[in-house]
């Protein structure tokens, strides 16, 4: 890494450096929720985690003046002296703030100083500490924490020292967030690159991989996009195989010579300004991804690195720099990176599924799995958007984008959506590759690994309700000779869904409750939207089904259930329910 951005240990960050908070900052700040969570994150993995960024401008030797992360900063300061951690009494002093100065060097001891001497928040972060730690159970574990500290780092950023730190300081302060960790990312990856020409290739790969909401091919300016992608513009070119080979797409440009450090590219020197992204066709617009490219970025490098095992740490924010810095390991690393990421918004955009909003769709937004060509209207080339595999209502096309859907409203985190990295790693792989069967899969293999079959009310895993969704979606189902479910219906779609549904209530107001066994089995629960949920509350199975059809009609398991109570004489029984359990269990045990 370079000299400019230093990775160091938390239990180290204090040690032989001082740092200095200058007085145009505000006091220290945190409560209980802050402090509490800082901790917890601290706390959240035996692998190495980081925590952060610190943004420093070096005054003197081992001297930093703190330009923004102060807050986190003194928080470890308090945690640090609570844990009995030594270093240096002014490691971390406040300018022209004798009370914070002179609490934070008598820490732990405050009592020694009168209330008009010391720092009231400081004195009460401390507390808030102390306070967690003794209501946790974890003041016997002091020692395993000061080496968990050893694991857990911050990334120490100094600016150029050439910088209006006021200037800077009010930018960060009106922007609210730190520097995004994927600049860092990107001003790492760039200063790996040498020549001009390719730092050029470089910038502009991340500039329109980073628009997220509209396809790759038409963020690129038409002269490259001619060059680029294939003839109908729907993948890469067959001479574009690697890095190098874009640089024949670039042999006119005439780009700035001058070489920058990574400080400066930081603060946006030595990144050759991309054109601006194509703006010829507004319908682009409608797109909405369902991934920020922060995450696309983890996406890749988890793609690139697939394993058999879904390690949710790979894509989790919090180890960003840290899961990425392999990749800006030379130049040879980051080139190679780069290319991908590029290969891989062509996989993305065409593979995997968006939000379109047109049309009727302007509010919600539906489901679209559409690949981008090129056709030609007059004298002018325009993109049109046709189903991935087949026409937009293609059988083939309509179920993967619904398997899809399943998968997506099911792992909402970004940080557990393994199922996109797979779709990238198979098409790496194999451009042919079959991937509704590979989600199918995988899908199935989340279901079997869930314990479905001995779990009982909130127990289920949500992917039990949205794949059995999906097959009876696939496959269709009848009922004692009356097709309930049509095969790959085109008039239903996946909402987004997180409430377990009680068909029959808990807590009924009008009838007899059940025994925990019948009401919490599988075959009288569903999956429903929070709202739709809040719709039902107590009512009556039939009450449900009668009045409140939409909500029936979000799962398919659901209007199973229905039909199969409105041909028992609208009664739903016990007996009802187990016979439900066991067909639905039947299902998900063929696949």
């Amino acid at each position: 890494m370079d000299n400019h951005l230093k990775m160091i240990p938390v239990s180290k960050i204090f040690s032989d450096v001082h740092y200095e908070v200058p007085i145009y900052q505000r006091n220290y700040a945190w409560e209980s929720d802050q402090i509490e969570q800082l901790i917890e994150d601290i706390m959240s993995t035996e692998d190495d985690y980081f925590l952060g960024n610190l943004i420093v401008n070096q005054k003197d030797n081992n001297v930093y003046e703190v330009i923004d992360g102060q807050q986190r900063l003194t928080t470890l300061f308090l945690l640090e002296r609570y844990l009995g951690i030594t270093f240096a009494n002014d490691a971390l002093r406040f300018e022209a703030r004798d009370k914070a100065n002179r609490t934070l060097a008598t820490l732990p001891n405050t009592n020694q100083l009168t209330d008009e001497l010391q720092s009231s928040e400081i004195k009460k972060g401390y507390k808030i500490i102390d306070d967690y730690f003794e209501k946790t159970g974890l003041k016997a574990e002091k020692e395993k924490i000061i080496k968990r500290l050893e694991k857990v780092n911050l990334i120490r950023v100094q600016v150029p020292t050439k910088i209006d730190l006021n200037h800077y300081f009010e930018i960060m302060n009106t922007r609210g967030e730190q520097l995004e960790l994927h600049e860092i990312a990107k001003a790492n990856i760039l200063s790996k690159i040498t020549s001009p020409i390719d730092k050029k290739i470089a910038s502009d790969i991340w500039e329109y991989c980073s628009n997220m909401d509209s396809y790759i091919q038409m963020n690129y300016p038409k002269d490259k996009r001619k060059m680029i992608f294939s003839n109908d513009w729907s993948s890469l070119s067959e001479q574009i195989v690697d890095f190098d080979s874009l640089s024949c797409c670039y042999q006119n440009e005439i780009v700035n010579e001058e070489i920058f450090t990574l400080e400066e590219i930081l603060c946006g020197k030595g990144i050759p300004n991309s054109q601006s992204v194509s703006n010829e066709n507004t319908e682009n617009e409608r797109f909405e991804s369902i991934i920020s490219f922060p995450n696309f970025l983890l996406q890749v490098n988890e793609a690139i690195l697939r394993s058999n095992e879904d390690d949710d740490s790979s894509l989790d924010d919090k180890n960003f720099l840290i899961n990425l810095k392999n990749n800006w390991a030379d130049e040879s690393s980051s080139k190679h990176f780069l290319f991908m990421m590029l290969k891989a918004r062509v996989i993305f955009d065409k593979y995997v599924l968006k939000r379109e909003f047109a049309r009727d769709y302007k509010e919600t937004g539906k489901w679209s799995l559409q690949r981008l060509e090129k056709y030609r209207d007059a004298r002018t080339d325009k993109p049109k958007y046709i189903g991935t595999f087949g026409g937009d209502e293609d059988n083939k096309n309509r179920q993967i984008r619904t398997l899809q859907s399943a998968l997506r409203i099911t792992y909402t985190s970004p940080k557990t959506m393994h199922w996109i990295s797979l779709v990238l790693s198979s098409y790496f792989n194999d451009e042919n590759a079959d991937i509704m069967k590979i989600l199918e899969s995988y899908a199935q293999s989340k279901v079997d690994t869930s314990g479905y079959e001995t779990a009982s009310g909130f127990g289920f895993e949500r992917i039990v309700f949205t794949y059995l969704d999906y097959l009876i979606y696939r496959d269709g189902y009848s009922f004692n000779g009356h097709e309930v479910i049509r095969p790959l219906s085109s008039d239903w779609q996946f909402q987004f869904r997180s409430s377990i549904e009680h068909f029959y209530p808990q807590n009924p107001t009008e009838l007899a409750p059940w025994e925990n066994d019948d009401s919490n089995c599988f075959g009288n629960l569903a999956l429903i939207t929070v709202s739709g949920n809040s719709t039902f509350n107590n009512a009556t199975p039939v009450g449900k089904a009668s009045s409140n059809p939409g909500i029936i009609a979000q799962s398919l398991k659901l209007k199973i259930m229905a039909e199969m109570m409105r041909q028992n004489n609208n009664i739903w029984d016990q007996k009802l329910a187990h016979e439900h359990q066991d067909e639905m269990f039947k299902i998900l045990r063929s696949d």
